[in-house]
């Protein structure tokens, strides 16, 4: 794949690809249309989350992992999450947060997801 044209869903395909076939479970929250356009239903403090959570038994890792197009920004909301996994990371190494963009396709990511602790 051509990082300068991949979009956020394709890399999101082939990130939830690689990690299944790699023994991770993964979790991801597609959005729903509504009258007022698409939404990802949340609660609480759900606004924000990442995109995809994945764990992995064997190697006791939690991976909170959010994904850009080329040229996406963070919102506010999703700083939030990301300064509170970075934060629990810090003291539990178990526990990773992740930015992935187009660039990030394959070798960072199939970096990180490989990784043995």
């Amino acid at each position: 794949m051509n990082p300068e044209v991949i979009d956020e869903a394709t890399l999101q395909g082939a990130v939830i690809d690689a990690l299944r076939v790699l023994g991770w479970y993964v979790a991801h929250f597609r959005p729903a249309r509504t009258e007022k356009g698409w939404r990802t239903p949340v609660a609480a403090d759900g606004k924000g989350f990442p995109d995809l959570l994945a764990t992995h038994i064997k190697q006791k890792r939690l991976l909170a992992i959010e994904l850009k197009g080329k040229r996406g920004k963070r919102t506010p909301e999703q700083e939030i999450w990301a300064e509170h996994f970075l934060a629990v990371a810090s003291v539990t190494v178990a526990v990773e947060y992740h930015l992935w963009t187009p660039a990030d396709w394959p070798d960072n990511v199939m970096d990180v997801i490989r990784r043995r602790p």
